[in-house]
């Protein structure tokens, strides 16, 4: 496809998502929530069509020889097909907001003021490898009143074009505008450059995928982008944790998954603590095969756990998004040392504390500057279906406008609305 064509093809779903997005704006809560019912149902029939075009995309993934973890996110199953159906049930359960008119407060004048929530309008996702994104930007748009227009990762074309017909079905089936979501047939990346220079069709761009892509659209966009850049996650393993709980929570947070953006990335632990706790999960790792990047403290303290691979770490490892079976790890001498460490070195997305100490989990939850924090539990929990928001379309670790996992309320915007009985301004 030359230039022009894509040219014409990408202000052809420009100039069709800005009409679609005033009939989703006007939609009823019962017609989003029928298209979400729909959709749900068209997943699990046609499942077998789905891990059909899934598959396609596996093997040429593999014939290209693609990294294990991108495979991973790139593959489809039976349960991933369901938690997307069971995400649009939660979605078109979930209270409608759009229209809701919330901090009504008479002034002295007589006139009462408050803000009503109201879609954002067109909003462009770029992202890689995971085709189940498809189903979750989709239905979020779908619930939020908005319209945007979808480009997958070459890798999951097939995949991607086979979920998003079943999307614009739904929609044509519920009389909504099946140009509410559309996706970008072509793989030519000259259509992104257009994309997020459409000020005119499209109002924010949301890039979900590895740091260079998410660095290039941030710095090409001519609209504005919610980013969401790495996901070096930390926990902090506190001198008064239960170990119990802190060796299956540290175990879950790393090897349950080592693909997502959620995975424990670097583990700090307590002096206090390290001699008795740190042999035990290294012992867990090691079986594993999870390889350590540790502190001289760190080394010391495992020096004896069979078949641990461990090395020194460098001071790159404490700023490292791994997805892998890899992960840092350091002796720290109390909170103080741990808060400063994840300011740091933090990409500011997800970082847990295992604690007993009642002050300790205050202090950590009010001092590190992440989106999402937590106490006694596994960042693999930062996750919009997790978080009960029915899906997400990303996690953002921007400050302004949506942090954190983003997904419905993080697809809307606020305006003031203001009701009087004729008071004019003196």
């Amino acid at each position: 496809m030359n230039a022009n064509s894509i040219a014409n093809q990408m202000q052809l779903h420009g100039a069709n998502a800005r009409r679609a997005s005033a009939l989703m704006a006007k939609a009823s809560a019962a017609q989003k929530n029928q298209a979400l019912n729909v959709l749900a149902a068209k997943l699990r029939l046609r499942c077998a069509e789905l891990l059909e075009a899934n598959h396609k995309d596996c093997l040429q993934a593999q014939s290209q020889k693609i990294s294990d973890v991108l495979l991973d996110r790139l593959r489809l199953t039976q349960k991933i097909i369901e938690t997307c159906a069971l995400g649009c049930e939660q979605l078109a359960g979930m209270p409608e907001v759009i229209g809701e008119i919330t901090g009504l407060k008479e002034q002295p004048s007589g006139i009462r003021v408050g803000q009503m929530r109201v879609p954002i309008g067109v909003f462009g996702m770029i992202y890689e490898s995971r085709p189940n994104v498809t189903i979750e930007a989709a239905t979020l748009s779908i619930k939020s009143g908005n319209a945007c227009i979808l480009r997958g990762g070459s890798e999951a074309i097939h995949s991607n074009l086979a979920l998003a017909t079943l999307v614009r079905e739904a929609l044509l089936e519920s009389s909504l505008p099946e140009d509410g979501v559309q996706l970008i047939g072509t793989v030519d990346r000259e259509a992104v450059g257009y994309l997020i220079a459409m000020p005119e069709f499209v109002d924010v761009i949301i890039p979900r995928g590895g740091k260079g892509l998410i660095e290039r659209i941030s710095a090409d966009a001519k609209v504005p982008v919610i980013k969401h850049l790495d996901g070096n996650c930390h926990t902090f393993v506190d001198a008064s944790c239960d170990v119990e709980l802190a060796l299956r929570v540290c175990d879950n947070a790393k090897t349950q998954k080592y693909s997502p953006c959620n995975a424990m990335e670097s583990l700090l632990v307590s002096q206090q603590i390290a001699a008795k706790f740190l042999p035990q999960l290294i012992e867990i790792y090691a079986r594993k095969g999870v390889e350590i990047r540790g502190c001289q403290k760190t080394l010391e303290s495992i020096d004896k756990v069979a078949g641990v691979k461990a090395q020194l770490a460098t001071e790159q490892d404490w700023y490292e998004e791994y997805l892998a079976p890899i992960i840092s790890v350091k002796v720290v001498d109390d909170l103080d040392e741990a808060i400063n460490h994840i300011n740091k070195y933090s990409s500011h997305h997800t970082d847990a504390i295992l604690t007993e100490n009642y002050s300790h989990a205050e202090r950590f939850l009010r001092e590190v500057d992440s989106a999402s924090v937590m106490v006694n539990t596994s960042t693999r929990f930062a996750d919009g279906f997790e978080y009960g928001l029915g899906a997400e379309i990303g996690i953002s670790t921007d400050k302004f406008h949506a942090r954190g996992p983003v997904g419905l309320e993080g697809l809307t915007s606020q305006k003031y609305v203001v009701l009087g009985h004729g008071e004019v301004r003196t």
